[in-house]
């Protein structure tokens, strides 16, 4: 069954150095742009990323550091990225948790401030598990009947999450072909930020989802702990978050500003 589209997706998958978001960096990326007339555009690059690429992340994905020098750093090609995602929704596997919060961590990190929380965010991967519990090779297996070729490698994994979307739109009724439905499918929760550590409560107010504060609302602690703000801001978190944190801060300081 086609992918009914209102505007343009991208399926996309990125190789990385690990699994740190904060620390770790992408090696190559491959993206699968689909528009709603159904025409493809695609494009899969190395990346540098500037830091050694430890041994066991080149045993999952077979990039190692000669296969990565000469290869432009994310900051040369983040523009030319970053255009491509503008305007479109969002498709992977395993993208929600990990592919989406990296790339926004790499954009900040070239300076871009783009806002992927604009698009609609649908993941093969969790509707996958919700339905049938398995992984991506077993995956494109079960729903396309091919064995995938050549896992781990970002455009494989791009192509094959693509054709098993189709496919459980195909076989499962209870999934419309509608973007906002899938999208609204793959969402396991109600985070603010990429990493989770910043959640809506059931009041739909953001509050924090880690240490001490856990659960209470972003501005009631940054009111009591003025400090809290910067210690985050100089802390190991995701650019991301401070990102989201800064914004929240500016949005309180700004709604108590009295025009005189």
């Amino acid at each position: 069954m086609k992918l009914q589209l209102k505007r343009p997706m991208i399926f996309f998958d990125v190789e990385t150095t690990g699994i740190d978001v904060v620390n770790d960096r992408i090696l190559e990326i491959s993206i699968l742009k689909i528009s709603p007339n159904g025409m493809e555009e695609s494009k899969t690059m190395r990346i540098n990323p500037t830091i050694p690429i430890p041994p066991e992340s080149t045993k999952i994905h077979g990039i190692s550091q000669s296969d990565v020098e000469g290869c432009p750093t994310f900051a040369e090609v983040a523009k030319s990225i970053a255009k491509m995602f503008q305007g479109s929704d969002i498709a992977g596997y395993n993208s929600i948790k990990f592919d989406i919060p990296i790339l926004a961590e790499e954009l900040l990190r070239a300076g871009l401030d783009v806002d992927l929380k604009k698009s609609k965010f649908v993941d093969a991967q969790v509707i996958f598990f919700k339905l049938e519990q398995r992984t991506l090779s077993a995956a494109y297996k079960y729903y396309c009947g091919k064995e995938l070729v050549n896992a781990h490698s970002a455009e494989a994994d791009t192509r094959a999450t693509f054709e098993v979307l189709e496919a459980q739109i195909e076989r499962y009724d209870e999934l419309q072909n509608d973007v906002d439905f899938l999208s609204e499918f793959s969402i396991q929760n109600n985070f603010v930020d990429f990493a989770g550590r910043i959640v809506l409560n059931e009041k739909g107010v953001e509050c924090f989802n880690f240490g001490k504060n856990k659960g209470v609302p972003v501005i009631e602690v940054l009111k009591k702990e003025p400090g809290y703000y910067n210690w985050m801001m100089n802390a190991d978190f995701p650019l991301y978050t401070k990102k989201v944190l800064t914004m929240i801060k500016l949005r309180e300081a700004f709604a108590n500003t009295t025009i005189k």
